[in-house]
């Protein structure tokens, strides 16, 4: 896939006018309806020209989300999980492989030890 999963993305999809609440939401995680809330929020509270601007060049120089760009929703969970914190999703892999290659050091022990119930149970499936 040439699309970065790392990039901000316009959610034409499921934005309201621009996308650009939706693409921000999609970015970090956090609900669309609480990011166009702190939109509204922010400019009644005195930045009323600079969030439109924003919001507008955003909108402009920001590509359109790609079709497909996640899986499924584990995948939409965890690249958004690598954007807020890469250090974090990177621990959490390693903690994952740690996890698998223990289990699998484990089995190979298990298997290559001198366990003769088990060299049983293999000759009767043989």
């Amino acid at each position: 896939m040439s699309a970065r999963r790392t990039k901000f993305y316009l959610d034409k999809q499921n934005g309201k006018w621009m996308g650009v609440c939706s693409g921000i939401a999609d970015y970090t995680g956090i609900d669309v309806v609480w990011v166009r809330v702190g939109a509204v929020l922010v400019t009644l509270m005195g930045a009323f020209p600079w969030t439109l601007i924003a919001y507008v060049a955003a909108a402009y120089f920001a590509d359109a989300k790609p079709q497909g760009l996640y899986s499924d929703r584990d995948d939409e969970k965890f690249w958004q999980g690598v954007r807020t914190n890469p250090a974090r999703s990177t621990r959490d892999v390693r903690s994952k492989f740690r996890d698998i290659d223990r289990r699998l050091a484990d089995i190979e022990v298990y298997y290559t030890s001198r366990n003769t119930r088990l060299a049983d149970e293999i000759d009767s499936l043989r």
